[in-house]
């Protein structure tokens, strides 16, 4: 046992004095009141916190207020979240589920200690990985490396599932219409995850396929999803008379059977110590980005998280975005019994962002026991959802501002678009209306009206937080990444938790394969049968 384990006590959140404490301070603030008041400018300019690539966190908009912020820092410091951070980057054993190490921060930097497993550096690791790949995308893009009849290629097709997919899918999106505006976009990327049918069709239909460079994701090289369809993709090549082994490559361990496999252009490592929703920094991630904008987009956007990383490794919850917005959802959820926390992106570029965030969350903290297996006897992680504005206005804000239920909100905003391209209509741009939207909504959100028409009263005491800044590129883009998967990371520390494992995901993919071997009986034989299967 290492010092810091030592060290460090992993206790429920119940038995912790400081949260008995917060408890003691359910609704003690009006957020209404706060925005109306004489002091509402002052509140605005204080509750901001900077963050990674000049992105800014505001929680203004909060239900919270000096007091409460006291007790969650009391929080932090007896839960140990700083220490706790500080031994999942120094290689302890933070997933004790699966008795692995976390190192995703790894693969953007190095924050302590030299962490060795496997008889490897790694964090050499990682480099020499990223290294590969900048190495193999200058090739396809210089056209030293290309088709059977010696053209470019000219499309990237990741096909991957879960964290495989979403992550990727969603930097993807985030980035392209950015590389495009800034003369970075090499390739057009797709994706293909659902073992529907439809979904590979889809994608292949649409795409020339002598042109492409299809890659399959698979830590394990055994996901039944993934593996269907590639053989879905190997068929259509082989169906055009192309050989799949110049067409492929892979990314996964290099125990798979998919490594040192001549299938495949060539393959490209990760390992079992980063999780598949934390992967978007790692090969998962760098292949498709790296070859659909180039090398240093892909830097850049590591930089953007490291330097994020950094920030969250600060014990002081006013200087620290991640550990403070976790820490005030610990409130919204343990506190206030929040149930679900909406995040709306006003950016359609990060139009698949809450998705990826849905996983991130939902995957790492929809636990009911503890790191030791026991039942817990409080709620954990929320419901996420969302989509970007001001489409989600027109849908379904309806609930968010005069439903049952209070939800909190995330907002995030840029200043400006990313093409540079806009309009003025009627004495403001597109962007500029879009942002009014953003500051109109976390105003009615938090101060409501009232009306005789009680059809037509707003409540309001909704509680949101703002993230903001210049631009959405590539920096920015790994800080917001890095920011939301570090508060994961913090609450989960809080509700002691492993955060890591997703045995939840395990239980249906059993029974399908029990389903697809005929090996059924009782409800899950009917329900077979009922699909004719």
């Amino acid at each position: 046992m290492s010092v810091s384990e030592k060290n460090i006590n992993w206790e429920n959140l119940s038995s912790l004095e400081s949260f008995k404490k917060l408890q003691s301070l359910k609704g003690a603030v009006n957020i209404a009141q706060e925005l109306s008041s004489p002091e509402a400018q002052k509140r605005v300019k204080d509750f901001s916190v900077k963050m990674g690539a000049g992105l800014i966190y505001n929680y203004a908009a909060k239900q919270v207020d000096e007091k409460i912020l006291k007790v969650l820092a009391e929080l932090s410091d007896e839960a140990q979240l700083i220490q706790k951070f500080e031994a999942l980057y120094n290689g302890e054993v933070v997933n004790t589920g699966e008795k692995r190490l976390v190192l995703h921060h790894l693969t953007r930097g190095q924050l302590g200690d030299k962490v060795v497993a496997d008889g490897a550096d790694k964090r050499e690791f990682y480099k020499t990985e990223q290294k590969k790949i900048a190495d193999f995308a200058e090739k396809v893009h210089l056209g030293k490396l290309t088709n059977e009849k010696g053209e470019t290629f000219t499309t990237v097709v990741q096909i991957g599932i879960g964290g495989s997919d979403l992550g990727p899918r969603a930097m993807y999106l985030a980035l392209e219409n950015w590389a495009k505006a800034n003369n970075s976009f090499k390739m057009e990327a797709k994706f293909i995850s659902n073992v529907d049918p439809d979904d590979a069709s889809a994608v292949l239909n649409s795409t020339d396929i002598s042109r492409s460079i299809f890659i399959l994701v698979s830590k394990s090289g055994t996901t039944l999803e993934t593996l269907t369809n590639e053989a879905f993709v190997k068929d259509a090549l082989k169906k055009a008379g192309l050989n799949p082994a110049r067409h492929m490559i892979a990314v996964t361990s290099e125990t798979s059977p998919l490594a040192h496999n001549p299938d495949y252009l060539e393959a490209f490592y990760m390992d079992d110590y980063i999780g598949g929703r934390y992967s978007s920094t790692s090969a998962v991630g760098g292949a498709v980005l790296s070859l659909a904008f180039g090398a240093n987009v892909f830097a850049d956007f590591l930089e953007g998280a490291a330097e994020e990383d950094r920030l969250a490794a600060n014990p002081k919850i006013q200087e620290n975005s991640a550990l403070l917005d976790a820490l005030i959802g610990i409130y919204e959820r343990n506190v206030q019994e929040y149930p679900s926390t909406a995040v709306l992106p006003y950016s359609q570029a990060l139009s698949r962002f809450p998705a990826h965030l849905q996983q991130l969350d939902m995957e790492s903290n929809g636990k009911s026991v503890n790191r030791f297996g026991q039942k817990i006897d409080y709620v954990t992680g929320p419901v996420i959802f969302g989509e970007p504005g001001t489409n989600g206005q027109h849908s379904f804000y309806q609930l968010l501002h005069q439903g049952t239920n209070i939800v909190p909100l995330q907002f995030i905003a840029f200043k400006n678009n990313q093409t540079k391209v806009d309009v003025t209509i009627e004495g403001s741009t597109s962007q500029q209306k879009l942002d009014a939207n953003v500051t109109a909504q976390i105003m009615a959100f938090a101060c409501g009206k009232t009306d005789a028409d009680p059809n037509k009263a707003f409540a309001g005491g909704r509680p949101s937080s703002l993230i903001y800044g210049s631009e959405l590129n590539p920096k920015t883009l790994g800080a917001l990444l890095s920011h939301y998967e570090n508060k994961v990371m913090f609450q989960g520390f809080v509700w002691n938790i492993n955060s890591f494992d997703q045995e939840g995901v395990q239980l249906g993919k059993k029974l399908a394969k029990k389903v697809l071997a005929k090996e059924t009986d009782g409800a899950l034989k009917a329900y077979a049968q009922l699909l004719d299967l």
